[in-house]
């Protein structure tokens, strides 16, 4: 009984700590539309959220169609990412040296802010879909190889030499013992780029694109429409929010079958 009732307490507690940041929103929200009703301030210098929300109702078709085109690359520069970061991954930590040529570069690449680069990517490969994928995959790919590689690293090394007793090959062991140990740490590393991929993309949008919220934010901030603005940021931030949820959503489902089948 004092268990259940400790259990239920907790949950109680939780659930009040989550809505701790709705409530914030909703008081923020509160305020800007009081500020801007007070102060009278006009809607080309700041809309209220009001107005921002009746743009969404009446744009919500556009929207959901440049969306649609920002998410598509998103989930393809994932998709690349999460391939190269396994691959390169497996290489850095089967082969040590290669770790300590190649873990810098990784590091020197985050220096360089990715609107620089997107428009030497444009040059080289047009206006095409490529750039903008690449994009996502310049941004995603670094938090999911480094996150990989530290699991790797991480794996106690007397789980590797049991199987290894019993006759396992090195890939063998990577397949029944680290990689299986290292989906938490390779999680962690997708939920921060899947935060990144859609940003990613709308980047490669402002550089040059026919289609996508990245074209739809840059079309509308050249016609001062802020309210429009706002609400492709506002769809900019929830669909960001859905790809990190979709990744929390994955590891709540997929880590009791790795506990399970993982030594």
């Amino acid at each position: 009984m004092e268990n259940s009732r400790e259990g239920a307490d907790k949950m109680k507690n939780r659930r009040k700590t989550d809505l701790i940041p709705a409530v914030a929103l909703a008081g923020a929200a509160v305020l800007w539309e009081l500020a801007v009703r007070i102060f009278q301030i006009p809607g080309y210098v700041l809309p209220s959220p009001i107005q921002v929300a009746r743009v969404l109702i009446q744009e919500r078709a556009v929207l959901a169609g440049h969306g649609l085109v920002t998410v598509g690359e998103a989930l393809a520069g994932m998709g690349i990412s999460l391939a190269l970061a396994v691959a390169l991954g497996i290489a850095m930590d089967c082969f040590p040296l290669m770790r300590r040529g190649i873990y810098p570069i990784l590091v020197v690449t985050q220096t360089v802010p990715m609107i620089v680069m997107a428009p030497i990517l444009i040059i080289y490969m047009g206006f095409g879909i490529g750039p903008k994928i690449l994009t996502v995959v310049l941004m995603c790919f670094f938090p999911v190889a480094v996150s990989f590689c530290d699991g790797l690293g991480q794996v106690d090394e007397e789980y590797v030499n049991l199987v290894r007793s019993y006759g396992a090959g090195r890939w063998k062991a990577y397949r029944l013992v680290k990689i299986p140990a290292s989906i938490p740490a390779l999680l962690s590393g997708l939920k921060v780029a899947a935060t990144y991929s859609i940003s990613g993309a709308v980047v490669g949008e402002w550089i040059g694109a026919q289609k996508g919220l990245g074209y739809y934010l840059i079309r509308v901030k050249n016609g001062y429409l802020l309210d429009k603005v706002f609400a492709c940021v506002a769809v900019i931030i929830f669909l960001s929010l859905c790809m990190n949820g979709l990744m929390r959503l994955y590891q709540h489902m997929a880590l009791p079958y790795l506990k399970k089948n993982t030594l």
